[in-house]
């Protein structure tokens, strides 16, 4: 860790990476160049194309970082390095704490510092570390995902809630036909 002349510092935070679910990459090996991003999109571009796979199982990353950079900046810069393209509100950068025998995890704020929180907790990464998760906030958050994304979710709703209605048709209808038995069976009286 080294101190500016400023008041503020520079070091390396390690950041363990434990995502569940597929990550999305572009899927041509060429970074688009400069000319490309000043042309815009439709003016001689091709349509881009992801390519979806699973990053290594705890995968570490150092990054170097300012004593003012924040937690949503943290997980910019991860994707970044990954070349991921999913929305970054995806993720959420977490601290990882072991404390007599247990281990505690707590969401950072956008606005928490990583590198403050670091240095503060001393050395000892069992003190304090960084994991990077899905960001799993119970409500789905629709705008993160792209157009092809939500219309593939609205037809696995559609196909969902048409078995759902032919299972509820089915049970009434057999029901209804286990009732007219039943009174054709019965003597009236």
């Amino acid at each position: 860790m080294s101190l500016n002349k400023d008041g503020s510092y520079t070091g390396f935070i390690k950041v363990q990476l434990k995502l569940v679910r597929p990550v999305s990459v572009p899927s041509s090996k060429k970074p688009p160049s400069l000319q490309d991003a000043r042309r815009g999109p439709g003016r001689g571009t091709t349509a881009r194309r992801r390519t979806s796979f699973y990053l290594p199982k705890d995968a570490v990353k150092h990054l170097h970082v300012l004593s003012r950079t924040r937690a949503r900046e943290v997980i910019e810069a991860l994707l970044r390095k990954f070349l991921v393209v999913d929305d970054p509100r995806k993720f959420a950068l977490f601290e990882r704490a072991e404390r007599h025998g247990q281990v505690y995890l707590r969401k950072l704020s956008d606005d928490e510092q990583p590198l403050r929180l670091r240095l503060l907790a001393g050395p000892s990464e069992k003190a304090l570390s960084f994991v990077l998760k899905e960001n799993d906030s119970g409500e789905v958050n629709w705008d993160a995902f792209s157009m092809p994304e939500l219309h593939n979710f609205l037809r696995i709703l559609q196909r969902e809630e048409e078995e759902h209605l032919r299972q509820i048709l089915q049970k009434y209808s057999y029901c209804r036909q286990k009732i007219q038995e039943a009174l054709h069976a019965c003597p009236l009286g």
